[in-house]
Parts: structure tokens; C-alpha cells; sequence
């Protein structure tokens, strides 16, 4: 047996993982098998199984390619008190953005993400990795968004809490929707504008805390619990 070079042993990966990504895209994670992923990669199903232990790790090493966008904002979360919170969170917004639009790679991992990835045995890790920064980046956003009500960009009342679910929420859709028909618009450069309305009308009409919210507030008891979503 001819043994291979470090250099043809990463392009071999590295053609399997590009293999990978355009099937699953096209045809979806469960629905693709690692023998159609040899045969689009043109290397035998052993090469497979010597750089991967099965496709949940396949996916994963795939998924581990790209930075994904929440994770992108959580990269540049700080724990520094922020001087202008409601501007350092406009600026974490539009760079998640951004990177999605500027990254084809990135585009394609999460459109698998959100559209080809059935919860299963084979997808638990990336999920669980999704949702993980999802939840940080949802928290770091709350805690900005208290430090702008400490510094009056917000009004007293507001509900931080919701007011970052809302945000989550906005940045979730726009990438969900973006990716299924990126033709519509050039998200790169209407991100600013975008997050912009998203925190003036956040600023102009927040949610206000109720009752019920405030105790809770000054207890430290948090939400019930809710499932969680495949979201970023």
C-alpha cells in the first residue's frame, strides 16, 4: 500500500468535507450516506472511516470549519463596562451579519444548519454547540441591554430579559430567511441599516417589565422553562 503524504491526507479531508457540505445541502444530513459522500469526494468509503469515525463526526468536523454568526458575536463580547452599551451591541449585530453575507462557506454550513439538519444522534453535537452560543450570546446581549438602562438609552421599565429574546429572534429570522434566497438583497450592506431600525424601534417602544417580571427580577428567579429551539 502507497503511503500518503500529511499534504494528500489533508486535501482527501478536506475534498470530503466539500463533499459533505454539497450534499447536504442539496439532499440533506440524514438522507446522505457516507458512501455517497466517497463517491462525490472520488476517494473509496475506507478514506472515509480514516478521517472520520462516522458522519456525526463528519458533520461536526464540517460544522468546525466555519465560525458561525452568533458564535462570531459571542467571540467579540467583552466583559468591560461598556461606555456606549446600545453601540457596542449595534456593532456585535452587524458584524454577525456581515459575516454570514461575506463568507460562502459560512452560507452554506448554515443554511445545512437550519433547512437539512434533522435532530438526530448524528446531528446532537453541532446542536448542542448551536444552542450553546445562542444561550451565551442571548445573555451577553441582556447584560448590554442593562447596561443601557443604566445609562438612560433605555427607559427604567424595560424588560431586558424579552428585549433580548426579540433580538435573538430578529437575528435568527434575518439569517434563516437570507440564507434560503440570498439574491434578494445584499445583506452585507443593509446590515447597519437593519440593526439600526431593530434598536431605534427597540429604544423608541421596549418591551416594559410587568409585575409578575419585576419580582422575579428582584428575587433572581428566571423565566419558566421553555424547549429549546434549533435556533442560533
Amino acid at each position: 500500500m502507497v503511503r500518503r503524504t500529511k499534504s494528500e491526507a489533508a486535501a482527501t479531508r478536506e475534498a470530503l468535507l466539500d463533499a459533505a457540505l454539497r450534499l447536504f445541502r442539496d439532499r440533506g444530513v440524514a438522507q446522505t450516506s457516507l458512501s455517497e459522500v466517497a463517491a462525490a469526494a472520488g476517494v473509496t468509503r475506507g478514506a472515509v472511516y480514516w478521517h472520520f469515525r462516522d458522519k456525526a463526526d463528519l458533520f461536526d468536523a464540517l460544522c468546525g470549519r466555519v465560525t458561525l454568526p452568533m458564535e462570531a458575536m459571542l467571540a467579540g463580547a467583552s466583559e468591560v463596562r461598556q461606555a456606549d452599551p446600545l453601540g457596542a451591541l449595534r456593532a456585535l449585530a452587524v458584524h454577525g451579519l456581515t459575516r454570514l453575507a461575506d463568507d460562502a462557506r459560512t452560507q452554506a454550513v448554515v443554511d445545512v444548519v437550519f433547512r437539512k439538519c434533522d435532530l438526530t444522534a448524528e446531528t446532537a453535537g453541532v446542536v448542542k454547540r448551536q444552542r450553546s452560543s445562542d444561550s451565551g450570546c442571548r445573555a451577553y446581549v441582556e447584560r448590554l441591554l442593562r447596561q443601557a438602562v443604566a445609562r438612560g438609552q433605555l427607559p427604567r421599565a424595560t424588560d431586558t430579559r424579552l428585549a433580548a429574546e426579540m433580538m435573538n429572534a430578529f437575528m435568527i429570522g434575518v439569517m434563516q430567511q437570507w440564507v434560503e434566497n440570498p439574491g434578494a438583497y445584499d445583506l452585507s450592506r443593509a446590515a447597519p441599516s437593519m440593526i439600526d431600525s431593530m434598536l431605534a424601534g427597540l429604544a423608541a417602544c421596549p418591551p416594559r417589565r410587568t409585575r409578575e417580571t419585576s419580582s422575579r427580577a428582584r428575587i433572581g428567579v428566571g423565566p419558566k422553562p421553555r424547549r429549546a429551539s434549533p435556533g442560533m
